[in-house]
């Protein structure tokens, strides 16, 4: 992930015998495991119920992985801080510095600077040669950089600490003071912003462990009320169903809740860019999370959906049922 200097972030994601005793998500389970089949039936129920929120859980998977990332960027900028911090500067002239990087001098940069032909390395190219050294050693050696950033350090360091820095290398052919200056100032700048975009991805497995906890309760009330149904005689079925069918419509009701409150979430989110993103939706933090991911871009109101649909999938069987009563 792409940082600009200074900015903050860039984006380059009730009763008793119906809820007591089913936390499985089958009621009195241990008094009939041992009936004909039902090891069998259990048993697949553990695998649906383990896919039925591969949405959730595939996207806090998918945030632990970035978080991870994105804390090994943080921790590679302050060691290359740390290390441009200790290389003694030198003297340059004071020339004034263009606003891009002519290919050219990336060129220098990735060549470790120019030092005169049939002479030895001069103490100015000493210096460019250990900031890129350093540069190479802790950025672009982080595992995922060069395989998400098809980038030269030079590039890379253009592209995340500024080009008027990179072109002060150039220029200079050496790293002056104020190149120093600059290059330790923006690194830490862009190891903070890393640290905010780790917490901010923080709060949303967060919200992602919360949100899955009430699915799964809603789950758990679905299979316990259709359970509870089934179970009943024919004689005080009729009632039942219309008990059940009432619960049901108010876990429906939940599941709407829940996706209220989601999309509330979506549009106040932890970490939002200071600038506007060429092309952005209205949800960049969630699309950096998750646009690129085989998934749903929002697989919380995509988690929601789906068992709002087995919800109303139940209710309306046992609608039917107690048309079949009447």
């Amino acid at each position: 992930m792409t940082v600009q200097p200074g900015s903050a972030a860039v984006f380059q994601i009730p009763d008793r015998g119906l809820t007591e005793g089913c936390s499985s998500g089958w009621c009195e389970l241990g008094a009939i495991a041992t009936e004909p089949g039902v090891v069998t039936a259990v048993a697949l129920v553990g695998v649906l119920t383990l896919l039925a929120f591969t949405y959730v859980r595939d996207a806090e998977s998918a945030c632990r992985r970035e978080r991870r990332r994105v804390l090994d960027e943080r921790d590679a900028f302050e060691s290359f801080a740390d290390r441009v911090s200790r290389i003694d500067a030198v003297s340059v002239a004071a020339d004034a510095t263009p606003t891009g990087v002519p290919a050219g001098a990336l060129r220098r940069i990735d060549g470790d600077g120019g030092d005169p032909p049939g002479g030895g390395p001069s103490g100015r190219s000493v210096t460019l040669r250990r900031v890129m050294a350093a540069y190479r050693d802790t950025v672009m050696s982080l595992p995922h950089y060069r395989a998400e950033y098809d980038e030269t350090p030079a590039e890379s360091l253009a592209a995340e600490l500024g080009p008027d820095a990179a072109t002060a290398l150039a220029t200079d052919g050496a790293l002056s003071s104020g190149a120093q200056s600059a290059l330790v100032d923006r690194s830490r700048r862009a190891a903070d912003a890393r640290e905010r975009l780790a917490d901010a991805i923080g709060t949303e497995i967060d919200e992602l462990d919360d949100r899955e906890a009430a699915l799964s309760a809603i789950d758990r009330r679905r299979r316990c009320l259709v359970g509870h149904l089934d179970g009943i005689r024919s004689d005080g079925e009729a009632d039942a169903a219309i008990d059940v069918w009432n619960r049901l419509t108010d876990l429906e009701r939940e599941c709407d809740e829940l996706a209220a409150d989601r999309q509330r979430s979506l549009d106040d989110p932890p970490l939002t860019p200071e600038s506007p993103l060429d092309g952005e939706s209205g949800h960049p933090f969630h699309d950096y999370l998750y646009g690129a991911e085989d998934g749903p871009r929002y697989p919380v109101l995509a988690q929601v959906a789906e068992i709002a649909d087995e919800v109303r999938a139940d209710r309306d069987r046992v609608g039917r049922r107690i048309a079949g009563s009447d």
